[in-house]
């Protein structure tokens, strides 16, 4: 499985060789209803082949298709689905990633990927990251406004409190393992009483501490994600005052991961997570507002096609779930039309978000209902 975050990182998003196949579906996390996605998922591929035929002999449609093909059939594949799938196709390059976010139906054949449900996964302000944390247990989950799902730890952070300490466990901490969460939610039972309960309190704090360090190695600087805690309310305070990770939002919630749902745990994240987000997105509408009151600032596509090969947009916000059809010129920033015959032309406020990017721009995807424009598109410009 591609990962998403380290193929950006690599260029992959960038601009490739010809013809360029972009999938897009909704998919399913359980069953029975992710039994339609495969159904769904080969008949966007049809589409796919449809377009490839009108521009491009037999032969090389057939190469660009093998590998969805081949996907198609991969039963342990479709088995282990989210809420949306992402399949990109060309000379050299075939990508599938697993998105925790639905996505609308898309089959194109392009000039470029049809990247921007893409970019919004990447650079949304709405993603986070949940640290799950008991005395003996740490999970990391990672999610947005929509969606939560467990992600794996990386090599060297501690799963366990063992995994942590080792020989250095305290002995009576075996106990307190064995004896502690009889239900879920329950604090661990101490069965010691002074020294030994102070050690295994020490044992406790130098857990979280180990969990603390390599979580912010691992996860938090590579992804600049915030990060929430959940935990029983006794261990908010310990964790807070001995992290050391700027990322971790000084609001938790006051769960047991094992003790409740993911809908449930997203839920309570996101009530921490969305007014931070909310202010960000008034923020760049202001910031958008006082550019364009400046003359720095454009809400026409064409006027912003030609300042973003110019390089001179700083930063450009791009509405969702807006299309505009048409194909941008990446030398002249001239728009054409989209010709409806010609399999090759994708949406221009993909290639504008694309070449903003490539031009050292800040792009960030808005949801439609906090976009400043009813242009699907707001350009700040350096000059």
């Amino acid at each position: 499985m591609s990962t998403l975050h380290h193929d950006h990182t690599e260029g992959l998003l960038e601009t490739r060789e010809p013809p360029c196949l972009s999938l897009y579906q909704p998919t399913h996390r359980h069953h029975p209803d992710n039994q339609q996605d495969r159904i769904r998922y080969r008949n966007l591929v049809k589409e796919l082949e449809a377009s490839l035929q009108q521009r491009y002999p037999e032969h090389e449609a057939k190469e660009r298709l093998a590998p969805f093909l081949a996907l198609g059939e991969d039963r342990e594949f479709w088995n282990r689905t989210l809420d949306g799938l992402a399949v990109l196709g060309a000379p050299g390059v075939f990508r599938a990633y697993r998105l925790p976010r639905t996505v609308a139906e898309l089959a194109v054949v392009a000039d470029t990927f049809h990247v921007k449900p893409l970019l919004r996964h990447l650079q949304s302000a709405d993603r986070y990251q949940v640290l799950g944390l008991s005395r003996h247990e740490a999970k990391l989950f990672e999610g947005n406004r929509d969606a939560l799902a467990e992600v794996d730890l990386a090599e060297g952070v501690p799963r366990t409190i063992t995994d942590a300490l080792g020989d250095e466990l305290t002995d009576s901490h075996q106990t307190v393992a064995s004896y502690g969460g009889v239900g879920k939610g329950q604090g661990a039972m101490h069965h010691g009483h002074g020294a030994k309960a102070e050690e295994v309190d020490s044992d406790a704090e130098r857990f979280f501490r180990a969990v603390d360090r390599a979580v912010l190695e691992h996860h938090s600087r590579p992804s600049a994600l915030p990060l929430i805690l959940a935990a029983l309310p006794e261990h908010h305070d310990l964790f807070h005052g001995l992290s050391h990770n700027p990322f971790l939002v000084a609001d938790s919630v006051d769960v047991n991961p094992d003790a409740t749902s993911l809908d449930d745990l997203r839920e309570r994240a996101w009530q921490v997570v969305e007014p931070t987000y909310l202010a960000r997105l008034a923020e760049l509408a202001d910031e958008f507002g006082s550019a364009k009151s400046r003359g720095l600032g454009g809400d026409d596509a064409a006027e912003v096609a030609k300042a973003v090969v110019e390089g001179r947009v700083s930063r450009l916000l791009v509405e969702a779930d807006r299309e505009v059809p048409g194909r941008i010129d990446r030398a002249t920033g001239e728009m054409a039309v989209r010709d409806l015959d010609d399999p090759t032309v994708d949406d221009a406020l993909d290639d504008l978000a694309m070449l903003a990017l490539q031009m050292g721009g800040d792009v960030v995807i808005v949801p439609t209902d906090r976009m400043p424009t009813d242009t699907g598109i707001a350009a700040t410009y350096r000059y």
